[in-house]
C-alpha cells in the first residue's frame, strides 16, 4: 500500500520511526516531510501536501492511506480535513483507529507524537492500514451526508 506521511517538529522522531517501520513492512512510503528537525517548522506545509497527494492517488484508484503527525495531532487532523474529499481521524488508541476505518472510512490517521509511545503509534497505524470500511448502509449514509455538505453546503434533512 502507498502511505503518505507528513508532520512537524513535535513528532519528528515518531515520523522517522514510522517511515522506517512502514518501509520495512513493504509499504511504499511517500514522505512529505519534514526531512530535518526544525523546531520552528509549520505542520500545514507538510500535512496539506500529504493530504493532497493522497486525494490525488485515491482519485486515480491507487490503494493509499495517509498519516499526519504533530505534538497533539489536533491541528494536523484539522488541516488534512480541509482537503476536499479527505477524512482524517485523530486517534489515540487502536480502538479509535479501527473505528475510524470501519465506520468513517477515514483515509488519514492523525497521531500526536507527544501523546503516544512509538510502539503504540506503530500498533495504531498497523490497525488503521489493515482495517477495511464495513460499507454498512448507515455508515455510508452518514459519509454521504458529510460529502454533500462539503460539495455544496447541502444540510441533511431533519428527522420527521
Amino acid at each position: 500500500m502507498r502511505v503518505h506521511i507528513g508532520g512537524d517538529h513535535a513528532a519528528f522522531d515518531l515520523h522517522q520511526a514510522l517511515v522506517e517501520h512502514l518501509r520495512a513492512a513493504g509499504h511504499e512510503v511517500v514522505d512529505h516531510g519534514p526531512h530535518t528537525l526544525d523546531p520552528l517548522d509549520d505542520y500545514p506545509v507538510f500535512v496539506l501536501r500529504a493530504a493532497e497527494a493522497l486525494r490525488d492517488d485515491l482519485a486515480a484508484g491507487t490503494e493509499a492511506r495517509g498519516i499526519v503527525l504533530g505534538g497533539s495531532g489536533n491541528g494536523e487532523q484539522m488541516a488534512a480535513n480541509k482537503v476536499a474529499g479527505i477524512r482524517a481521524a485523530l486517534c489515540y488508541d487502536t480502538e479509535l483507529a479501527r473505528l475510524a476505518r470501519e465506520h468513517n472510512d477515514a483515509q488519514v490517521i492523525s497521531i500526536g507524537g507527544r501523546m503516544q509511545s512509538v510502539e503504540v503509534a506503530i500498533e495504531m497505524v498497523g490497525v488503521f492500514l489493515t482495517t477495511e470500511f464495513t460499507g454498512e448502509e448507515r455508515h455510508q449514509r452518514r459519509i454521504d451526508m458529510v460529502g454533500a455538505y462539503e460539495a455544496d453546503g447541502t444540510l441533511p434533512p431533519l428527522p420527521q
